[in-house]
């Protein structure tokens, strides 16, 4: 008979791609976990993936069956949350950020002022990313560039900004666009993919492009002159002012953003993850007054 367990070790073998790579992050022996696949495959009726030297891929009913594991597990660790949830608010919240959410420090000082027993564990990311793991109740939630159209995705409306280039003070104007490498987030960001959208109605074909994993790096690359960025306007105002760096407005629509905040919608909201939400409710209406 298929246990849970058989579906939690199939997600971690079609993740690593190796049964060998499964066994080690799961601490099982390998023997076992090759085993649990089999029996699965024989219960099945199905191979669930393609096998070559270098380890196995899975293939379009392993891909079926991945979906189905997913919610099963998902919908397993809801039930627990269900029963586990007390009165008083406590314990970890999983959220994810894109990195330059300038409204965060403020909710997150105001939350830990109202909440001090629930811990907030922060996991810098792009938005497609983001919105994945949420979905896959990696993350109870997430700080991401909006709007989502998923039907399994609740969203509230954190802050509106605008997108600017960013470049190095006196040493670029948009005449430079196709000339100047582009310094940006991975693929899925929102921010890029806005900048990207522009381009591609524009017949914009970039040098180059340098892809970072971080604001800190990114920005630091544009001051000392290496290439350009696409930024929300309110992070780089200090440097702006001090004269460190330029910014070129975007047109519009591609340089309005809204940062959102998303949660699963058919998930378990817990009282921890409620609170988060009212509180992030709160300063978005705070933000929208001013």
């Amino acid at each position: 008979m298929m246990e849970l367990n058989d579906l939690i070790i199939f997600q971690k073998v079609a993740e690593c791609g190796s049964i060998s790579k499964a066994a080690a992050e799961l601490n099982y022996v390998q023997s076992n976990v090759t085993a649990r696949i089999k029996l699965l495959e024989k219960e099945l009726h199905t191979p669930l993936f393609s096998r070559h030297k270098r380890g196995m891929i899975i293939n379009s009913e392993g891909k079926r069956l991945l979906e189905y594991a997913k919610d099963i597990t998902a919908k397993v660790e809801e039930m627990k949350l269900s029963f586990q949830d007390k009165a008083d608010a406590g314990g970890l919240l999983k959220i994810g950020i894109v990195e330059t959410v300038n409204a965060l420090p403020h909710i997150l000082s105001s939350f830990n002022d109202h909440y001090p027993n629930i811990e907030v564990s922060l996991m810098a990311g792009v938005t497609d990313q983001l919105v994945q793991d949420v979905l896959d109740m990696k993350l109870d939630g997430a700080f991401v560039t909006g709007p989502i159209r998923h039907p399994n995705v609740e969203q509230l409306a954190v802050i509106s900004e605008r997108l600017v280039l960013v470049a190095k003070r006196d040493s670029f104007t948009m005449d430079q666009l196709t000339t100047t490498p582009f310094l940006l987030y991975h693929k899925g960001c929102g921010y890029r993919g806005r900048l990207e959208s522009w381009m591609k109605v524009e017949g914009i074909i970039p040098r180059k492009v340098m892809e970072f994993g971080t604001f800190g790096t990114i920005i630091g690359s544009v001051a000392a002159g290496i290439g350009i960025t696409v930024i929300p306007q309110s992070t780089v105002t200090e440097l702006v002012e001090k004269q460190v760096v330029d910014e070129h407005p975007l047109p519009e629509p591609y340089c309005d953003i809204t940062t959102i905040f998303i949660w699963r919608k058919d998930a378990y909201i817990t009282r921890s993850l409620n609170h988060f939400i009212e509180e992030i409710r709160m300063h978005a209406d705070a933000l929208a007054d001013v």
